[in-house]
């Protein structure tokens, strides 16, 4: 591994321009279930909803096996076969909305080494500035884990139990429809999430993977099922282990004593924490 030429790609920039139209946003409504009515310009983009934009337009004939783009370019080549995104933290300064003409300036802020109980681990931090005509609306801070394929002696993580104090909370069946309707919504060619003989055979997992922003999505929306009338400032989030689409899972919400912080967090079917996230109300 060879770090020093890694971090050859600190301080590296990506200018990205898109435009937010109503279509995605009527087609994630459906596919999270909801009963929005049909979206217009000048409606208000539901937090985390950006990511139905600015999406990774590849050639073909540029994927790597997996199904990303072939390693390079704006992130750096990490010699690591399997990439997942393991967490976020972002900043909500004013709404985006449908309509709008926007910008996104992402930054590779850091690239660091780790060996961790299953071998080497690297991660990318890429903190990212959406604009619209009014200035900079959120920042978010992108963190990209890369590590080895499973071996035969690896030890599987200790798995820790999730809360059980919700104020509500959501039961998903992630079926492979929900899981191939958000990888199109999001241009995502990741196999791990559609390709089920790739990623129990390759990648050695027992099933398909559902989304980490997938999750995130369904929290943020289990909040807005049960405090309509809030408005999310800040939110943050981490992976803690994979969720697979064997079996439901929950999404769970509690409203802090402050009334402004909302504990948010996904378990799988055994009961163990897969998500941990924060919401900040504004």
């Amino acid at each position: 591994m060879d770090m020093s030429h890694l971090r050859e790609w600190l301080g590296r920039s990506e200018l990205n321009n898109d435009l937010i139209t109503a279509t995605p946003v009527a087609a994630l409504a459906a596919t999270l279930d909801r009963d929005d009515a049909r979206p217009q310009n000048g409606d208000t983009l539901p937090p985390l909803w950006h990511w139905l934009y600015f999406l990774p337009i590849h050639k073909q004939s540029e994927l790597g096996p997996d199904g990303h783009p072939r390693r390079g370019g704006f992130l750096p080549p990490v010699p690591l076969p399997r990439r997942m995104w393991a967490g976020g933290r972002l900043q909500f300064h004013q709404p985006l909305r449908i309509g709008d003409t926007v910008s996104r300036l992402s930054h590779i802020v850091d690239v660091s080494h780790k060996q961790g109980r299953t071998g080497a681990l690297v991660f990318v931090l890429v903190r990212h500035e959406i604009s619209n005509a009014e200035g900079v609306a959120l920042t978010e801070e992108h963190d990209i884990v890369y590590r080895d394929n499973p071996q035969p002696d690896d030890v599987p993580a200790k798995p820790v139990a999730a809360p059980k104090d919700e104020d509500f909370s959501r039961t998903i069946t992630p079926d492979d429809t929900l899981l191939f309707r958000y990888s199109a919504l999001t241009f995502n060619g990741h196999r791990i999430h559609y390709d089920r003989r790739y990623v129990t055979t390759v990648e050695g997992y027992p099933g398909l993977i559902v989304h980490g922003p997938l999750i995130a999505t369904l929290l943020i929306d289990l909040l807005r099922r049960n405090l309509p009338d809030a408005r999310v400032a800040a939110f943050s989030f981490k992976a803690i282990r994979p969720t697979f689409d064997i079996a439901t899972f929950e999404v769970c919400g509690k409203l802090q004593d402050d009334g402004k912080t909302v504990h948010l967090w996904a378990k799988d079917a055994d009961g163990w924490l897969t998500m941990d996230a924060t919401a900040t109300l504004a």
